[in-house]
C-alpha cells in the first residue's frame, strides 16, 4: 500500500505544482498589478520602485519560485479591489462555501441513493417513471435556472425562505458557522436543494444503472440459488458492491460542489468563495483569481486522493494487483 500512496501523493504535487503555473501566468498576462496599485497617473518612479518592491523586476522562473513558495504557505499577496490579505479573505468565505457543498452532498447521498435503490427494484412502477422524469429534469435544467424557479415559488410566492444571504453564524475560533443557528438553516435550505439537484439526479442514475448491472452477475444468481431472501441478496449483495463506483463519483462530486457553487452563491447571494471569485473576474482582481484556482485545485487533488485510498481499501482486486506487481 505505501508505493500506491506515494505514487499517488507524487501525481497530486505534479498537479498541483501545474495548476501553480497556470495560475502564476495570470499575473503575467491578465493585466498589470502594478497599474492597479498605483492608477494610470503614476509616474516611471513610483511604477519602478513598486514592480522592485514585488519582486515584478526579476527573472519569470526566479517570480515562478517565488510565487511557488508563498503559494505553499497560503500567502497570495493584496486583494487589488479590496486591499485585504487574499488569505483572510478566502479564510473567512470558505466556511459558507465547505458549508453549503456538505449540506447539499448529504443532500445527494440521502436521497439520490435509495431513489436509484428503488427504480432499480421496481422498474415500470408509476413511483419508479416519476422518478426517472425528475431525474431528467434535474440534469437537464440549467442551475441558475432551478435557483429562479425555487426563489420564485418558495421565498416570493409562499414566503416559507429567504431568498438571499446566510443568515446567523456562530464564531468558532476562526470558523464560522450558520448550522447552529435556525436561521442559518432557514438560509441554507433553498440553495443547498438548488446545488444539490443535479448531484442527487447524477447518483440515482448511476445507482440505478449499477444496481440493474450487478443483479444480473452470477454470484446474485448463485445467491438465489441457494434461497437468500430478496432482502439479503438486495442489500447485502448487489447494493454494497454497487457503492463501490458510486463512492468514487461522489468523492470527486463534492470538489465539484465546491468549485461550482459559484453560480448557485450569485443567485442566492450567498457569503461564500464563488461569489467572491465572481467579484474578482467582474474588477480584474488577479490575486484573488490565482487564490481561488490552486485552492479549488488542492481540493480536488485531496478529495482524489482520499477516494483512491478508499478505492484501495475496499476493492480487494487493488490490493492483489499490487501485491502482484502490477
Amino acid at each position: 500500500m505505501i508505493p500506491f500512496i506515494l505514487r499517488r501523493l507524487i501525481q497530486a504535487v505534479v498537479v498541483m505544482i501545474a495548476v501553480a503555473f497556470i495560475a502564476f501566468l495570470l499575473f503575467q498576462y491578465v493585466g498589470d498589478p502594478v497599474v492597479f496599485l498605483l492608477g494610470q497617473d503614476a509616474s516611471p518612479e513610483q511604477i519602478r520602485s513598486l514592480r522592485a518592491g514585488l519582486g515584478l523586476d526579476q527573472p519569470f522562473f526566479v517570480q515562478f519560485w517565488h510565487f511557488l513558495v508563498n503559494a505553499s504557505q497560503g500567502e497570495f499577496g493584496l486583494s487589488l479591489r479590496l486591499g485585504s490579505r487574499v488569505s483572510r479573505l478566502i479564510g473567512e468565505r470558505f466556511p459558507a462555501t465547505l458549508e453549503l457543498a456538505m449540506v447539499a452532498a448529504v443532500l445527494s447521498l440521502v436521497i439520490g441513493i435509495p431513489m436509484g435503490v428503488y427504480t432499480a427494484l421496481r422498474r415500470g412502477t408509476f413511483a419508479s417513471q416519476v422518478f426517472m422524469t425528475i431525474s431528467l429534469l434535474g440534469v437537464s435544467l440549467p442551475t441558475f435556472l432551478i435557483g429562479i424557479l425555487l426563489i420564485l415559488v418558495f421565498a416570493v410566492i409562499l414566503g416559507w425562505f429567504p431568498s438571499f444571504g446566510r443568515g446567523e453564524t456562530v464564531q468558532i475560533g476562526w470558523w464560522t458557522t450558520g448550522l447552529l443557528r435556525l436561521d442559518g438553516w432557514h438560509h441554507i435550505v433553498l440553495p443547498a436543494v438548488t446545488l444539490a439537484i443535479f448531484q442527487l439526479t447524477l447518483i440515482m442514475r448511476l445507482v440505478r444503472a449499477e444496481m440493474l448491472e450487478v443483479l444480473r452477475t452470477d454470484y446474485i444468481k448463485f445467491a438465489r440459488a441457494r434461497g437468500l431472501s430478496d432482502r439479503a441478496i438486495h442489500f447485502g449483495h448487489a447494493l454494497k458492491n454497487t457503492l463501490v463506483p458510486v463512492m468514487t463519483i461522489t468523492g470527486l462530486q463534492l470538489g465539484g460542489l465546491i468549485a461550482f457553487a459559484i453560480i448557485t452563491e450569485s443567485v442566492f447571494q450567498w457569503p461564500g468563495m464563488g461569489l467572491l471569485f465572481i467579484q474578482a473576474v467582474t474588477f480584474a482582481d488577479i490575486p484573488v483569481m490565482a487564490a481561488y484556482l490552486c485552492l479549488i485545485a488542492l481540493i480536488f487533488v485531496v478529495i482524489n486522493l482520499v477516494v483512491d485510498l478508499l478505492y484501495f481499501v475496499v476493492d480487494p482486486r487493488l490490493r492483489v494487483g499490487t501485491v502482484g506487481g502490477h
